[in-house]
């Protein structure tokens, strides 16, 4: 995934900055960046490899090595960026949040029509950010640019640029996938993907782009480039798993969706008789304890954690590029509160179950430290479809989803035919997979929340809404 964060101000804002690109810190782990403008300097920039250490740890000395009044910076957990570019529409440096699944096919276009070249990394790869800029220059003005780029990119293009003038241009995606938000002190804007990380900043919100909207700002205002677009396919999962307790979307705050998606998932269960005997309710942390948190608020059993992550030296358990790593880590960070676990029937609910592996480790675990029963819920439905607009998952194939695996094993290849049924826990081919899953992870019981369950606790209109990694439809 990724997330941006920049100010145009009248006043140094590295400090403003540098902690607002650390508030984003939980959307991707591999690269960290900042770039700004002085009047005197120019544009600088300085990235950083934050796979083993933390953006704030890598960039705490980024103070003493750039200055500036206005400024833009990231997390990645893709190419390196924030990029300089020097073309026909001036020197700027650019940052973007999103995927560009036909990179391939737009590089050899803009190199058979420009006869232009491409700065290669390693194995000959074109930083993302590179071939969006080269797409925008193109055209004769930015926002004619980014608008052909958006055009033309299959996936999703947030875009952030900071000009060689110190004002920024900011735009949120066609179809508005994933947040661009706005927000203003008496000495400037800010610009974000997380609106938490300038209202921690004495920022006042002012609004979120629409999708395909297009902006500049000076310290002195904000000027509509290009108008929002009807059509929003806004990313569910954002609610569901990788949006921040504290972050809001659309004016829906994602700690209070998932606190009425647990709730839903425990009426749903009372609904169809499921009143087991269940000793505590608990959430595999951490974005499955607020759902976990509704979910037993509902039933009126009790909420408790079985066992505790250990956090202080771990890094965060996704961060190692071998899956192997990841469990390792993962293993080694959960402390069993034994009291809790023996002979106790203990329901979890996850915020999702994509490839199973980790969780399966967590069940063992938790049977391992004496627990009677594990009964299993997810707050999301099935996985079905790898996501091709955003890259929040290290998955490359749909294959490694544990959904899919389960079905082919059932049935072969002829069962990809029925994923529709799969997905429905009402129908004999849903219950055969959750069965079949269950057996292979040893839960108790297992359940999905429904489509109609996660949209209704989001609370837009479902045609606002993306779907695609459950339904597969655009």
């Amino acid at each position: 995934m990724g997330g941006f964060f920049g100010i145009t101000s009248r006043s140094d804002c590295m400090m403003d900055v540098f902690f607002g690109v650390d508030y984003h810190s939980h959307l991707g782990t591999r690269r960290g960046g900042m770039a700004a403008f002085d009047p005197e300097i120019g544009l600088q920039r300085v990235i950083h490899n934050i796979e083993k250490s933390p953006f704030r740890t890598k960039f705490e000395h980024v103070l003493e090595e750039m200055k500036g009044t206005s400024a833009i910076g990231c997390i990645s957990d893709t190419d390196p960026q924030p990029l300089l570019i020097r073309s026909s529409l001036g020197t700027y440096a650019i940052s973007t949040v999103g995927i560009v699944n036909n990179a391939d096919a737009l590089i050899a276009q803009y190199l058979s029509s420009n006869s232009g070249h491409f700065d290669a990394m390693t194995g000959g790869k074109i930083n993302s950010n590179e071939l969006v800029a080269a797409l925008i220059s193109q055209k004769s003005s930015f926002a004619e640019g980014i608008q052909f780029a958006q055009s033309v990119i299959d996936g999703t293009a947030n875009i952030l640029l900071l000009k060689d003038d110190g004002n920024l241009i900011a735009a949120r995606d066609r179809l508005g996938r994933i947040p661009v938000q706005i927000g203003k002190n008496e000495d400037g804007y800010a610009v974000s993907f997380e609106q938490f990380a300038y209202t921690k900043l004495g920022y006042e919100h002012v609004c979120e782009l629409g999708p395909g909207e297009i902006v500049e700002i000076t310290p002195d205002g904000m000027t509509q480039l290009a108008k929002p677009g009807k059509e929003m396919r806004m990313c569910a999962f954002l609610w569901s798993y990788y949006g921040y307790p504290t972050s809001n979307y659309e004016g829906v705050n994602v700690e209070a969706m998932r606190y009425r998606n647990g709730a839903a998932i425990a009426e749903r269960d009372m609904a169809q008789g499921r009143s087991m005997e269940i000793d505590y309710v608990g959430g595999v942390p951490d974005s499955g304890t607020p759902h976990a948190i509704g979910y037993a608020n509902r039933t009126g059993k009790a909420f408790a954690r079985a066992f505790i992550k250990y956090t202080p030296t771990w890094s965060r358990s996704f961060t190692p590029a071998r899956q192997s790593d990841r469990n390792k880590i993962a293993k080694m960070k959960q402390i069993p509160v034994h009291e809790i676990i023996v002979n106790k029937n203990l329901l979890f609910v996850d915020d999702s179950i994509v490839r199973g592996t980790q969780l399966k480790e967590t069940v063992d675990f938790l049977y391992e430290n004496g627990a009677k029963s594990v009964h299993m819920r997810s707050a999301c439905p099935p996985i079905m479809y790898g996501c091709k607009y955003l890259n929040f998952s290290r998955s490359t194939s749909d294959m490694d989803l544990i959904s899919r695996r389960v079905i082919v094993e059932l049935e072969g290849e002829e069962g990809l035919k029925h994923i529709d049924e799969y997905a429905n826990g009402d129908t004999e081919r849903g219950k055969a997979m959750r069965k079949a899953i269950c057996d292979k992870f040893k839960f108790a019981s297992l359940g999905f929340q429904t489509l109609e369950g996660v949209i209704s606790a989001i609370g837009l209109e479902p045609c606002k809404l993306c779907t695609y990694c459950w339904t597969g439809k655009e």
